[in-house]
């Protein structure tokens, strides 16, 4: 790929270089990568929408399609068209496994389907793909659209390696989000309110951030939810009990929003079975713990949506390994490739922000057998649960000890997830 100077794009596209400087900043430039302090652009990369001409367009009427969703009485801010059914519509959505692509093709509008190519590719393991559709949507002026390219290209370019994209996003939500004209005691519009909870907490929790008390009415709002979203919904909820320690709690809510639909709604069914198997493996079921496993498995193979088990990966305790290593290896190895991309993204994100340095220089196994030990687990456990010598299981713990610079086996605790 070729890339253009900010001089060079400022002139290509009419702007000032400051301006140029300032999409790159927000992520609002498909692609666009800093290397020192000099940003290098994509040279197809085309120019960003002007956010303020797109609010105008739409407060005056100029797109039918907009003035009809502002039109439902599902609520808008400053001239932001609020649909709540348009937010996330791939994980929103309920199909059979493998029927994904058909779902996808049934939908009608164009920007709408566009968002749900970006969810479904992001879904596959395929960040820069889901990067790549999403960043047409940051500027959207549909309030849905936007929050959604938010969202998926905030944990999209975390696997890519591009922090400062994320992080960006990640502000960018916030800052739409904080002027919704929804305040903090919770006046203002229901459907708005609904989504300012899941989606703060959502952030929150998969980053294992604190909650603030201003975000922390998810259980509060959760009625107001799509079915998928409120599936969705659930899954952080249980995800946070589990960060807290209640993983009984957890299980239980996990249990009750897998009975409480009569469909099943694949992503957020694919993420509440795997927090369910965080629980099981912290309580020590590991029997239990597979069966959630391959219930999470069963939905998601068809369609290849393996980035939640990447992302995971480190919580799983060994699941993972102990159900595709031998079975599905070719699975196993694009999984654990995703768990590399993803936690070195995550990390950078989570460290800083929490001051808890999660351990960035351990192999997969290596951290899995070093998590396990932390959790108080014998090496004799440790080896009858993967699969290995008891031998094998004090060669990666050592391993894991001497990388961390670390002597006592209570220390690795420091270092692991949360």
């Amino acid at each position: 790929m070729k890339y253009i100077t900010v001089r060079e794009a400022a002139e290509k596209w009419g702007i000032s270089e400051r301006l140029v400087q300032q999409h790159c900043n927000r992520g609002r430039i498909m692609g666009a990568d800093k290397f020192g302090k000099a940003w290098a652009i994509p040279e197809d990369a085309e120019k960003p929408l002007d956010p303020r001409h797109q609010r105008k367009k739409a407060s005056d009427g100029d797109d039918k399609k907009e003035k009809d969703t502002a039109a439902k009485g599902t609520g808008g801010m400053g001239g932001f068209p609020f649909d709540i059914t348009a937010l996330m519509p791939f994980m929103s959505a309920s199909f059979e496994p493998g029927e994904s692509k058909a779902f996808l093709d049934s939908i009608e509008d164009k920007d709408v389907k566009n968002i749900a190519c970006a969810e479904y590719c992001y879904f596959r393991g395929q960040a820069r793909e889901a990067a790549n559709i999403s960043a047409m949507y940051i500027d959207s002026p549909n309030f849905s659209l936007r929050l959604s390219a938010c969202l998926i290209y905030a944990y999209a370019n975390l696997p890519l390696g591009r922090v400062r994209q994320s992080k960006a996003a990640i502000d960018a939500m916030l800052s739409l989000l904080r002027n919704t004209g929804t305040d903090t005691k919770g006046n203002g519009n229901s459907g708005i309110k609904a989504i300012i909870s899941f989606t703060t907490t959502t952030a929150a929790t998969l980053l294992h951030m604190p909650l603030s008390d201003k975000n922390s009415s998810l259980s509060q709002n959760i009625g107001l939810l799509t079915p998928g979203l409120k599936g969705f919904a659930f899954y952080v909820q249980a995800h946070r009990m589990y960060l807290e320690g209640r993983y009984r709690e957890s299980i239980g809510l996990v249990e009750a929003a897998l009975q409480m639909e009569k469909k099943v709604y694949n992503i957020p069914y694919i993420y509440l079975n795997l927090v369910a198997v965080m629980d099981y493996v912290s309580l020590r079921e590991t029997e239990k713990a597979k069966e959630h496993f391959m219930a999470a498995w069963n939905i998601a193979e068809p369609d290849g949506f393996i980035e939640a088990f990447g992302e995971h990966h480190g919580l799983l305790g060994g699941i993972l390994e102990v159900a595709l290593k031998k079975e599905r290896p070719e699975d196993f190895k694009q999984i654990i490739a995703i768990t590399y991309s993803f936690s070195e993204g995550w990390r950078k994100v989570h460290n800083p922000a929490t001051g808890h340095d999660v351990a960035d220089n351990l192999t997969t196994t290596e951290f899995t057998t070093a998590m396990l030990a932390a959790r108080g687990w014998t090496n004799g456990e440790i080896g009858e649960h993967l699969g290995i010598s008891v031998n094998t299981v004090r060669q990666y713990i050592s391993a894991a000890l001497q990388k961390l610079g670390v002597s006592q086996r209570k220390e690795l605790k420091d270092f692991m997830l949360k």
